[in-house]
């Protein structure tokens, strides 16, 4: 009999994961938590159909790596949130895989160390306690799900969720997505195409059966239901910004041709901003004079935010890491991120109630 390898030629090894159910066991939602996420969900539902007339703000570092300065963040974010709260829903961005042109580090879950040792069980671990920790300060929580089984240990602590760029038209996010229990903003593609945002849309809101895994961690079809909260996030594209009022109603036109409801988020970072954060206050100034002169299609900005300002390589000695600075994309720094907020909260209170429906 012949003894070569045919099956997993290129695989090491198969490391064993606790499931879902383990996890969730040994991290239970708890009911302030879960209030917090249902809260989250049913406002951004109520703002994406109009019937709630404030402004959804994704706002949050690139990516966390260190639990301890990201709740310091979520501390002062939740603290910023009172003064806000009638104009803008402050939602944190809280990413944890990172899609990599090439190489680089995947996020805190694939990572948690950051020396490549992967030590993928401990950083879903950790995921999941930071998660509860945002949530039991009182914000809710926004991710980019990059890996499709990731939602099953970590979906019922997110209330936004966004696909990216560089994955809006793969089949396997749009029918994870088709089964997301959130609202989903879809980027347009890294070229600056919109179609695909809009047709990920089209097709996530219509119910799929796919392979996946369940709460036990057996391999399952999946079948969905469909969602019919997905929404196109302008991020800009080929290195230039898509938030001009030009753009802005083009990707109307678009979804209007399509039939879907005219919801769009402005991402102020990435190409919108040149991928130079200190340009992103100018990006939510546009965003928020769009407004005052009548637009009705913006719906909500991503801000990608820190404690201090910039971005750093991941050095050898993670001791020599600043605090609260960027490992992945450049982010405004704290004061920034506050003023932008306030500013945006005093422009825009008197004219948003007349946006909203009822």
């Amino acid at each position: 009999m012949s003894s070569l390898n045919i099956e997993n030629v290129n695989v090491a090894s198969f490391d064993t994961m606790p499931t879902p159910e383990e996890l969730h066991a040994r991290l239970p939602l708890s009911d302030k938590a879960s209030a917090v996420v249902m809260q989250g969900r049913d406002v951004m539902r109520n703002i994406l159909d109009r019937t709630d007339h404030r402004l959804i703000v994704v706002v949050g570092p690139c990516s966390i790596h260190d639990p301890v300065a990201g709740l310091d963040y979520a501390r002062r974010l939740k603290a910023l949130q009172a003064e806000v709260a009638d104009t803008l829903l402050l939602v944190m961005r809280v990413y944890f895989e990172k899609p990599r042109t090439t190489t680089g580090w995947k996020g805190y879950i694939n990572d948690p160390d950051m020396d490549d040792s992967f030590h993928v069980d401990r950083g879903m671990e950790n995921a999941r306690q930071f998660l509860l920790d945002v949530c039991e300060l009182g914000l809710p929580t926004a991710t980019e799900a990059l890996d499709p089984i990731s939602p099953q240990f970590l979906g019922d602590l997110i209330a936004w969720t966004a696909i990216g760029a560089r994955t809006t038209e793969s089949q396997t996010h749009r029918e994870m997505s088709s089964g997301l229990s959130t609202p989903v903003g879809f980027k347009n593609g890294t070229d600056g195409d919109i179609d695909i945002a809009i047709n990920a849309i089209l097709s996530a809101s219509h119910p799929h059966s796919f392979l996946g895994l369940n709460a036990q961690g057996r391999v399952a079809i999946v079948r969905t239901r469909g969602n019919r909260y997905g929404h196109v996030v302008l991020r800009g594209g080929d290195g230039r910004p898509n938030y001009d009022t030009v753009s802005v109603a083009m990707a109307e036109q678009a979804l209007v041709k399509a039939k879907l409801p005219a919801n769009i988020i402005v991402d102020c970072s990435h190409a919108n901003s040149y991928k130079k954060p200190e340009l992103q206050p100018l990006v939510m100034a546009d965003v928020v004079n769009q407004i005052r002169l009548g637009n009705k299609s913006l719906v909500g900005v991503m801000i990608e935010s820190n404690i201090v300002a910039g971005k750093q390589a991941i050095p050898q000695d993670l001791s020599q890491l600043k605090y609260g600075c960027s490992v992945t994309d450049g982010c405004v720094d704290w004061e920034t991120t506050e003023k932008m907020l306030r500013d945006a909260h005093d422009l825009l209170r008197g004219i948003l109630p007349s946006r909203a429906s009822v």
